[in-house]
Formats: C-alpha cells, sequence, structure tokens
C-alpha cells in the first residue's frame, strides 16, 4: 500500500495533539468543558464527543489545505502565522478575563434556547480546531507533509487517504481521552458540589488567560526568532519542558496503548450514558 506505515500516522497525530506550538490551546478546551453548564452526565459526554471531533476536523482540514494547496507558498504563510498565534492569545486573554469577571462563555445563554447544547458548539469548536492547527503548522506540518501528502504526490491516493484517517484518529483519541474522562469526572465531582460552580467558571477563565498569554507570547518569540534573534527564551524553555515531559509519555506509551486507553474511556462513556437515559426514562415511567 504504501512504504509509511499505518502506524506511524497515527503516532505523528497522537504527537500532533501535543505539538510545542499549539499545546497550550488542549487545556483551554478542557477548561471551556468545564464551565459550560452541562444538566447530565449523558449532555457532557455528548458534548464532549462531538465537540471533540468537530476539533480534530477543523484541525485536520488546515492541514490538508496547507499540505495539499498551500504547500508552494508555505514559506511565505508561516512567515505570517505568528501574528495569528499573538492574536489568538490575546483574545483568549480576553475570555480568561470576561470568565474571571463572573460571567458565563459568551452566547451560552442566548445559544442554549436554539438547540441541543451538544450540535450548536459543532461550527464553534470547529473554528477552534482550525485556530488550534493554524497556532501548531510550524511544528507539526514538516512530519504531515513527510508522512501524509508524500503519499498523496507519490500517486498513492488511496494510501494517503488512509494515512490522513490515521493522524486524524491519533489526534482525536488523545484529545477525546482528555475529553471524555474530563467530562465523566466532572458530572460525578462538580454536579456534587454547585456552590462551588461561581468558583469553578473563574478558576478556568484564570486557565484560559493564563494559556492565551503563553500562546501570545510563543507568537512574539517565533517572531523574534525569525528576525534572527537567539532561540534561549526562559518563559518558552520551562513550558517546553512540560510540554516534552507530556509528549514523552504519549511517545513512550505507543499507539497500541493509546488505542486501548481510547477504547476504555469511551466504552465507561457509553456505559455512563446509558445508565443516564436508563434512569430518566424509569423516572418518566414512574413520574
Amino acid at each position: 500500500m504504501t512504504e509509511v506505515p499505518f502506524a506511524l500516522a497515527v503516532a505523528a497525530g497522537t504527537l500532533a495533539a501535543l505539538n510545542p506550538c499549539g499545546f497550550a490551546l488542549l487545556p483551554v478546551y478542557l477548561t471551556i468543558l468545564v464551565t459550560e453548564d452541562q444538566q447530565s452526565r449523558a449532555s457532557a459526554v455528548a458534548r464532549a464527543a462531538i465537540s471533540t471531533a468537530a476539533i480534530v476536523s477543523g484541525f485536520v482540514a488546515v492541514f490538508a489545505l496547507f499540505g495539499l494547496a498551500l504547500a508552494p507558498v508555505a514559506g511565505v504563510v508561516q512567515a505570517r502565522l505568528p501574528w495569528f498565534t499573538i492574536v489568538l492569545g490575546l483574545a483568549l486573554v480576553g475570555l480568561g478575563g470576561w470568565l474571571l469577571g463572573g460571567r458565563s462563555l459568551p452566547g451560552i445563554s442566548r445559544l442554549a434556547r436554539r438547540g441541543p447544547a451538544a450540535t450548536r458548539t459543532i461550527p464553534a469548536m470547529a473554528a477552534f480546531g482550525a485556530s488550534y492547527a493554524l497556532t501548531s503548522l510550524s511544528c507539526t506540518i514538516g512530519p504531515f507533509l513527510a508522512i501524509v501528502v508524500s503519499s498523496f504526490r507519490a500517486g498513492s491516493p488511496l494510501a494517503g487517504l488512509l494515512l490522513f484517517l490515521g493522524y486524524a484518529a491519533g489526534m482525536g483519541m488523545v484529545v477525546g481521552i482528555a475529553a471524555l474522562a474530563l467530562a465523566l469526572a466532572r458530572t460525578s465531582l462538580i454536579g456534587r458540589m454547585r456552590r462551588l460552580a461561581p468558583l469553578v467558571s473563574r478558576a478556568g477563565g484564570l486557565v484560559i488567560a493564563l494559556a492565551g498569554a503563553y500562546v501570545a507570547y510563543y507568537g512574539w518569540f517565533e517572531l523574534r526568532v525569525l528576525r534572527g534573534d537567539p532561540a534561549d527564551d526562559p518563559v518558552i524553555g520551562a513550558a517546553l519542558t512540560v510540554q516534552g515531559w507530556f509528549s514523552g509519555a504519549v511517545a513512550e506509551l505507543g499507539v497500541p496503548v493509546v488505542v486501548m486507553a481510547f477504547a476504555a474511556v469511551l466504552g465507561v462513556a457509553g456505559a455512563a450514558v446509558w445508565r443516564s437515559r436508563s434512569r430518566r426514562r424509569v423516572r418518566q415511567q414512574t413520574g
């Protein structure tokens, strides 16, 4: 089929979720899941699953566009990406400040009247995934081009498509494990401590603001490096140490362990949703 192993594409996808350029956006996404109001475990799990699928779709769509259509002008585009990173980081700082002020996520109460929470977030999460990808391009486009796009250009579209799906699956499993596990823990712990809900929202705002500040700082760091300044920076160095620990742990576990962990979390989440719906049906029948 191809000289590039399918498992290598999956492994590259798992590491793409924890890349040095955009890894700060993963806790932002998880914080958003925590701070949004969920009425039940089933809705929390559904939100986590659908939002993760939307984020991964937005992420890999940007990589597909960049790798297949924009590769000839990759150098010009990449030189402008740090400015996008700075703007995105400042926007996240603003969002974090909004939550720190005791407010809810912008537009949530208005959107809640329009439809189910699990489906109304698809466009927003897909856009977040696209932003995640644009922030991550500088660090991850090289492996993506080497593993996936090279297969398309070598005249193996089917092999390239399978590798592309493997790359998407690798990222989706890492993000999905974190999101689904958090959704399950959230409804078990936070649901029993309703009085702490305002503090959870404010704490989430602090996390988002700090992550946004780092994202903006990283964009400024990239601009300085592109101008020829030294690449040594204490803030970036400390953050990359943390990122390296997480990505190293995922790489050491390997694809089979990640697949088993994802299957286990998915099974627990599915069982939780089934129990929640069964209890709801029983209450409706007895009520």
